[in-house]
Formats: structure tokens, sequence, C-alpha cells
């Protein structure tokens, strides 16, 4: 509840606290409000078990803390009924990145592939090769109605 007030604001507080109410009516306002903060903690106890009970059984698992979209969403990708963990192990995105650099930069020099008639036509072995000038007789013909 206090995650973010540190050990001098809580002094200064304290101090302020001591001040404004006096020492000696300063036991009773304690009291008072750590009745008020047990009541509204007691009431909303049982507004939840209310609405718990109001839900049904196929609901025996819901928290409310799951209403929040950050909890919410961990513990969907920690159950593992997606198979979410084994697609995440199972990339490798280095692999993949250098798998794909191989692609673009390799170019296949063997001569059986650039004198068969394949070859040709642009392609060797499935892959373009994108560092080959295009010959004439590869350009598709020029259209000057379409321009």
């Amino acid at each position: 509840m206090f995650n973010d007030i540190g050990p001098l604001e809580l002094v200064t507080l304290v101090v302020l606290a001591v001040l404004v109410f006096g020492p000696d009516k300063l036991p009773k306002v304690i009291q008072d409000v750590t009745r008020t903060i047990r009541k509204i903690r007691e009431f909303s106890e049982s507004a939840k078990q209310d609405i718990r009970s109001e839900l049904g059984p196929e609901f025996k698992d819901f928290e409310f803390e799951d209403l929040n979209p950050k909890t919410f969403i961990r513990k969907q990708l920690d159950n593992d009924e997606l198979g979410l963990k084994e697609i995440r192990n199972g990339f490798d995105l280095k692999k993949e990145m250098a798998e794909v650099t191989d692609a673009v930069h390799s170019t296949d020099t063997s001569p059986s592939a650039s004198s068969s008639p394949s070859s040709s036509s642009g392609a060797s072995g499935g892959r373009v090769d994108m560092t080959k000038k295009p010959e004439d007789d590869d350009r598709p013909p020029f259209d000057a109605d379409a321009t």
C-alpha cells in the first residue's frame, strides 16, 4: 500500500500528524483510521465473496486481480494450453536471420547451373540471382499504351 513512500517521507508524516493532532489525540486518531481501514477491507472481501457466489461454479478460479490487463495477459501467456512456450523456444531469431542473410547474399557459381537452359530464365535452383543483369530476351515487351 505504501510502496512508494520512503523513510524520510514517513518520518515527515509522523511529525506532521503529531503537530496537527497533538500527542494526546494522536492514539485515538490512529485507532479510528485503523478501524476504518479494517471495515473497508471486510466490506470489499464480502463483496468479492458475493460476486463469486453469484457467478457460479464455472468461475470458481476467478480472481479479481485478473481484471488488471497486465496480470491477465501475463497469466494467459504463462498458460501452456496454446503451446506458446514451444513456439518461443523453437524460434531462434539469430539462426533465422543468418539463413535469410545467406539466401540474399548467396550466388550460385557452379558451372553446370550457368550452362543449363533453365539458368537463362533468371532462376538458378529456385532462387533468383539479383546481382545478374537481365538479358534482353528476359525483359517483358514494352507497351507504349500502358504508360
